[in-house]
């Protein structure tokens, strides 16, 4: 429904719904773990309130007042039988894979962080950082997470470039490439993928000491200690250095953590390791390269993640706000690729 033909009567919900959204979204939460959804979808012809109950050992109660707020927010239906069904709505909160990584992420990292929304806009910093540890930004603490948390983090973050690194390696590999900086490595997962993919090819890893050591360990588990070594560095220090010597520079969902002038930083340092036959390879997923609304949405959602909890200055950022970026920090664009995988986008740049 257009939001300009919406009548008052339906605006008015819709407002109430984000008034008491903080309870809907608890309430999901516990109709997943109390096992009420996989209940009912799994009763034939959906369930009873007192099915529901003695099938999750859960009292009626608790079972009722969690139904009558799913109802009223379309999660669940009450058929002509008097049970409970899911809805569509109901159904993919339940079991599609990327509301479930999206809600785990948002339950176990943000929410109780996003209280302090209002405070991290004004002071530029993640004031809900604290409810996780007692670190400046999140990257700090990521190998200080609980196992829940750690899970739920990374599951997010792999979930939305993991499955573009096919297609993102047939881009890569048509260079030729034989070392590769892999900046912002996390757990290795691309520079291991890259080894896989190519027999010749060397991988140097450049990140913070922890997850350098998480993802070292990942690739000597994997078998490549001798073509994945590591690079330590803080980019938030006043001088951070690179080595020379990359035929690619390769950054996968890197830069959207850092502000503006940090990935200024970030690009001119890299440029100034650059030769004339280096390539920097830049993937994101833009806010304005989105061919869906629901994945500009989630976009956009997340760019609170980063001003509340990761870091206070960073965001998704769109592709033309990046033009600019590149421009400042002495390189130039060379190869524009949309739509690897679908959301992403890969920018090819090269030294001024």
């Amino acid at each position: 429904m257009s939001k300009k033909t919406m009548r008052a009567v339906e605006a008015l919900q819709e407002a109430q719904k984000i008034a008491f959204a903080p309870y809907i979204f608890q309430a999901t939460i516990s109709l997943r773990k109390l096992g009420i959804m996989d209940f009912i979808f799994n009763s034939k012809n959906g369930a009873t309130l007192k099915e529901i109950a003695l099938g999750t050992s859960v009292s009626e109660y608790g079972v009722g007042v969690l139904l009558e707020i799913a109802e009223s927010s379309d999660i669940v239906l009450i058929n002509k039988d008097s049970k409970y069904e899911l809805t569509k709505i109901g159904y993919f909160l339940a079991f599609d894979n990327t509301v479930n990584v999206n809600i785990n992420f948002n339950n176990d990292i943000c929410y109780k962080g996003l209280y302090h929304l209002n405070d991290s806009i004004l002071n530029g910093k993640a004031e809900g950082l604290k409810e996780l540890g007692n670190w400046d930004t999140i990257y700090e603490g990521l190998s200080k997470l609980t196992p829940q948390q750690n899970k739920s983090w990374f599951e997010f973050d792999h979930y939305y470039s993991d499955y573009v690194f096919k297609d993102a390696l047939e881009v890569v590999f048509k260079r030729n490439p034989k070392l590769i900086f892999d900046v912002g490595a996390n757990t290795g997962k691309f520079a291991i993928t890259c080894c896989e993919f190519n027999e010749d090819v060397k991988v140097k890893m450049v990140d913070l000491s922890g997850q350098l050591n998480v993802a070292l360990a990942n690739a000597k588990k994997n078998g490549f200690e001798n073509r994945i070594e590591g690079h330590e560095i803080d980019w938030l220090s006043e001088n951070p250095q690179i080595p020379t010597g990359a035929d690619i520079i390769w950054m996968s969902q890197f830069l959207d953590c850092f502000s503006k002038d940090e990935i200024v930083k970030i690009l001119s340092v890299c440029a100034n390791s650059m030769d004339k036959n280096s390539e920097l390879f830049i993937m994101e997923t833009f806010t304005d390269r989105q061919k869906f609304d629901n994945a500009k949405f989630i976009l956009e959602a997340t760019s609170l993640y980063f001003t509340t909890m990761a870091n206070g200055n960073s965001k998704m950022y769109k592709a033309s706000e990046f033009m600019t970026l590149i421009d400042k920090a002495g390189l130039y664009l060379v190869e524009d690729i949309n739509q690897i995988g679908e959301n992403h986008t890969i920018l090819i740049c090269k030294k001024k």
